[in-house]
């Protein structure tokens, strides 16, 4: 005859349910994966994409005219920084075969 075995006092039911029910939690789903997702930086000759609706202007200044209205998602060439005595960062970029001045 085999001897019986004996219930788990209540505490333990609780902590071994508690540990079944928030260990998964940290488990990454389908294995984890430990290298660092690699590193992909822009060459020199891709284009930036505009975010946002911008304006681009004659010259590197709040004041100067309007060239033109560039949409989001335009592609842009920058073609030179240039800082103001204010701080602005300033980026020159060429869009559609165009040159003009926008705020970084």
């Amino acid at each position: 005859m085999v001897p019986a075995a004996h219930p788990l006092p209540g505490w333990r039911w609780a902590a071994l349910l508690g540990f079944a029910l928030i260990a998964p939690v940290a488990l990454p789903a389908g294995g984890g994966d430990r290298r660092l997702p690699e590193l992909r930086r822009r060459s020199v000759g891709e284009p930036l994409l505009s975010t946002r609706r911008q304006t681009l202007q004659a010259a590197p200044e709040r004041r100067a005219p309007a060239l033109a209205q560039l949409p989001a998602d335009q592609p842009l060439r920058v073609v030179r920084t240039w800082r103001s005595a204010s701080g602005e960062r300033w980026l020159q970029v060429e869009a559609e075969a165009r040159r003009g001045w926008l705020v970084a």
